[in-house]
């Protein structure tokens, strides 16, 4: 995995952590004192969060509060612990996605439900392994959600503030849902126009990435509309290009940065902008050709080909000058002075950081 370095504090990452860490600990002393058997799987959960990740939505919502705040104001613990939830929200939404696609591996390691279903196995358990470990990565993921909401509303964070910011914390989790729903429908529907991907990665990837994680932290700040507006169109154009540039590396992406297998969205069928753009530019026979291997296992042969398709048709490049566009347009709109000089900084370095990332 890469580092990303940005312009926030350099403890951020290790408060962030701690935060976590702190809160995980907790939150298992409960779950201990049920069964031991299920904190074993509850501490997958725990493995599973703090061993990888970059940390963008923790980072993003500190860098909401910082923007509106003076600029040698050291973010305060209940701050931090209120943004580290960000990071539950994502675990959730990662080990319940790997179970929609079947994935078998996330950061280089076998997923959550994988690695419960090699357990049952290797107990030699009765029933199907397969089906255990999806059963209980489901309920795994579901713990990842009520500790986020836990962890988010016990921060310590002054009640007005946090008021303020239940409502996009509350936005921001049925976005995420129902932009996974309309993902699946998408890929099952067998969907090509452009306008279904983009709603996708409007809701799944943009909101619950970068533009809420935002508007949380600015909201816990106390900004001000025009500051808040400012930051939220930020976020949805970083956001954008983020799930642009995901959907490139998960076709032409390097494994060994990635973590993930070479050509992965293509065998999962995953219905990209990147997709759309190709089957429309593309002559007919290598539309067809694409299509007729989406959501299959490819080869090596059949993936170089649908990778020479992308390419040739002029949909990766169609894609790249996306990516700029909307950088562009993001940091247009920090432009002003809604948004401090140090907080236009810091957002300059996390939108470099997730629009030029390599994993």
């Amino acid at each position: 995995m890469v580092t990303v370095v940005t312009a926030t504090r350099p403890d951020d990452g290790e408060r962030i952590l701690g935060a976590l860490r702190r809160h995980l600990d907790g939150r298992r002393r409960v779950v201990s004192g049920v069964d031991d058997r299920v904190d074993t799987l509850a501490g997958l959960l725990a493995d599973f969060v703090l061993s990888g990740g970059k940390r963008m939505r923790p980072r993003f919502g500190l860098a909401g509060w910082s923007a509106v705040s003076p600029a040698d104001a050291v973010v305060p613990d209940e701050i931090v612990t209120a943004c580290a939830a960000l990071e539950l929200i994502q675990a959730c939404a990662l080990i319940h996605d790997d179970i929609v696609d079947a994935s078998d591996t996330r950061r280089g390691r076998p997923t959550v439900h994988r690695l419960i279903e090699a357990a049952h196995r290797g107990l030699g358990w009765s029933g199907d392994p397969a089906r255990y470990g999806v059963s209980q990565a489901i309920l795994v993921g579901d713990l990842a959600l009520t500790w986020a909401d836990e962890m988010f509303v016990t921060s310590g964070a002054d009640p007005a503030a946090l008021g303020r910011a239940l409502a996009p914390w509350y936005a921001m989790k049925t976005e995420v849902l129902s932009g996974q729903m309309l993902d699946i429908l998408a890929e099952s529907s067998g969907a090509t126009d452009e306008l279904t991907p983009a709603r996708v990665n409007r809701f799944k990837t943009a909101a619950y990435t970068v533009e809420r994680p935002l508007h949380i932290g600015a909201e816990l700040a106390g900004a001000g509309a025009d500051t808040v507006a400012a930051l939220r169109e930020f976020g949805v154009a970083v956001g954008q290009a983020f799930q642009l540039r995901d959907d490139m590396l998960g076709v032409f992406g390097d494994p060994e940065v990635t973590g993930k297998p070479s050509g992965d969205d293509l065998r999962e069928g995953k219905r990209t902008l990147l997709l759309a753009r190709a089957t429309a530019l593309a002559p007919t026979g290598d539309s067809d050709f694409l299509l007729s291997v989406l959501g299959t296992d490819l080869d090596t042969d059949d993936l170089e080909r649908a990778r020479r398709i992308l390419v040739d048709s002029g949909a990766v490049a169609s894609v790249e000058a996306e990516i700029d566009t909307l950088t562009v347009r993001a940091l247009d709109a920090i432009g002003s002075d809604a948004v401090s000089e140090h907080g236009r900084v810091t957002l300059r370095d996390l939108a470099e950081a997730a629009t030029r990332r390599r994993a």
